[in-house]
């Protein structure tokens, strides 16, 4: 079956750097886009950044832009989240998603639109 496994997550002071990954298995990795959420206690979860099957497109939140990079190693069928500048807003737990569609060559950010998920980790900005 379909297995997402988050890792990368921790405690980090304001302005620092974290690396998310997401390992995946069970699905052929070329075939999907992929997805980061986050969800801080009593709020929605929310889109952060996804990226498509071969990496060619990707989108980050405007809440993360200049600061989060999405990228994919199709070698390691492993996304990744590069979060640097951190601030306390950043705090969540962080998850992986793959799309629910097979072959999309696009981004999308709808959160019904993905379909697999990993269990998340939690990242901490301390201020």
């Amino acid at each position: 079956q379909v297995q997402l496994v988050e890792s990368g997550g921790g405690l980090v002071q304001a302005g620092g750097s974290l690396r998310l990954s997401c390992a995946a298995s069970g699905l052929t990795f070329t075939m999907y886009g992929f997805g980061w959420f986050r969800q801080a206690p009593g709020k929605e979860r929310e889109f952060v950044a996804g990226i498509s099957r071969y990496g060619g497109n990707n989108l980050i939140t405007d809440s993360g832009k200049g600061r989060f990079t999405i990228s994919r190693d199709n070698a390691k069928n492993t996304v990744y989240l590069q979060m640097s500048a951190l601030r306390p807003e950043d705090t969540a737990i962080y998850y992986c998603a793959a799309d629910r569609s097979v072959g999309r060559d696009f981004v999308v950010a709808f959160r019904s639109s993905y379909g697999y998920w990993g269990q998340g980790t939690q990242v901490t900005v301390s201020s």
